[in-house]
This record gives C-alpha cells, sequence and structure tokens, in this order.
C-alpha cells in the first residue's frame, strides 16, 4: 500500500524521487533491506513495478538507501538548528519550561526516526560505511546540541560538570526511552511520556549549583 504524505504535503509538491525514498524506507524497515526489491519499491512508489522506473533516479537499491540516510542526516542538522534557535527565544521561560521543551524535542526527533532505526539494527552492519553517517549525521549532532544548549543557560554557568557525560546520560535516556518502545511495545517501567518528562526535568534541575552556604 502506498503510503498518503505527511502532514504539509497538501502544500508541498512530493518529487519520484521523494517518493522512492520514502516508500523504500518504509519497506526497508518492514521488510528488510534484502528481503525488499525494487520492483516492490517501484509499486509502492506509484511507478510501474519492474519497468525500470527507480533507476531512472537512482542506480541501484543500495543508492536509495544511502541517499535516504543522508537526507535524514542534513534534515536533522536542519533541524536541531531550528530547535536550538527556537529555544533561544524561550529565554524568558522558566528553566523548567525551557528543559521540558528540550526533552520533548529530543522524544520527537527520536520518534520520527523510528523506520530508519530499525534499518540501522537490522540491516546496517553490512554498510559500515553508512553506519558513520547515522552516528555522525544523526546521533552526534543530537548530543552536541545537548552540550550547547547547557552551556548556554545562565542558570547552569557555574554549574562544574562534565557536560559531554551529562548529555550522554540525558540524552541517552531519551533515545532509549524511544527505542524501547519500538522494540519492547511499551514503555520502560510502565513510565507514560509525561513522567518520563518530569523525571528528566527534576534530574536536569538537580545539576544546578547548590547555593552557596550563608555565613
Amino acid at each position: 500500500m502506498t503510503r498518503s504524505p505527511g502532514a504539509g504535503a497538501s502544500a508541498k509538491t512530493v518529487s519520484t524521487r521523494e517518493r522512492i525514498i520514502d516508500e523504500a524506507l518504509r519497506l526497508f524497515a518492514e521488510r528488510g533491506y534484502s528481503a525488499t526489491s525494487v520492483a516492490e519499491i517501484e509499486a509502492a512508489s506509484g511507478l510501474s513495478p519492474g519497468a525500470g522506473g527507480l533507476y531512472r533516479h537512482f542506480k541501484s537499491k543500495y543508492e536509495v538507501l544511502a541517499a535516504a540516510i543522508n537526507e535524514h542526516a542534513n534534515r536533522t542538522r536542519t533541524q536541531v538548528a531550528e530547535s536550538l534557535a527556537q529555544l533561544d527565544t524561550m529565554e524568558q521561560d522558566g528553566l523548567e519550561v525551557r528543559l521540558s521543551h528540550l526533552v520533548r524535542a529530543g522524544l520527537a526527533k527520536v520518534r520520527e526516526e523510528s523506520e530508519l532505526t530499525r534499518v540501522f539494527f537490522r540491516d546496517l552492519s553490512q554498510f559500515p560505511e553508512l553506519v558513520t553517517v547515522v552516528r555522525e549525521g544523526l546521533l552526534q549532532p543530537m548530543f552536541d546540541a545537548i552540550v550547547t544548549w547547557f552551556r548556554a543557560q545562565p542558570e547552569y554557568a557555574d554549574a562544574k560538570v562534565d557536560w559531554t557525560g551529562i548529555a550522554a546520560v540525558l540524552g541517552g535516556s531519551v533515545v532509549h526511552y524511544r527505542l524501547f518502545q519500538e522494540t519492547v511495545g511499551e514503555s520502560p517501567g510502565h513510565a507514560e511520556k509525561d513522567q518520563f518528562v518530569q523525571a528528566w526535568v527534576r534530574l536536569a534541575v538537580g545539576l544546578l549549583p547548590a547555593p552557596a552556604p550563608v555565613s
């Protein structure tokens, strides 16, 4: 079944190349890379299966996979920059509000990449060059953004912490929460999203420097 365009698609014409990438990634996630044929990708993309329409845009099935991963990486870099810019406009909001926005943005991003995540764990070990793209283009920018954001907040200006390590813990928990849902089918510890967000914010607030003792 051909997937309908996402929200906002009515304002943007989806090209054949984009449809091929989107439908290929969906099929790779559902069936696996090796089990998905070029003809199936063509059919899902609205092309005549087996007629070679895919090859007018890509040289091979592998090139479709590589294009999907590279485009997701490029989009992630843009999204990270936009999210940080949006957070900068919230400087008048309380710290907990800003932290909640940060963690919810992270959860939304990991959920958005659910298809790519399934492909990553199932198939990408055979393509180490694409693993590198995922690591450097999708994962690391998210962790770097956490470091950048915390360092920019005035409340944490005097905090003597290893922000790279903190990002690994806080960012890793966001990734784990969504991966657990994807693989197990329920939230870790049965914690609902709002519970997770509130706990994440409390942990982050706990990084604030202790007030100086009153003499």
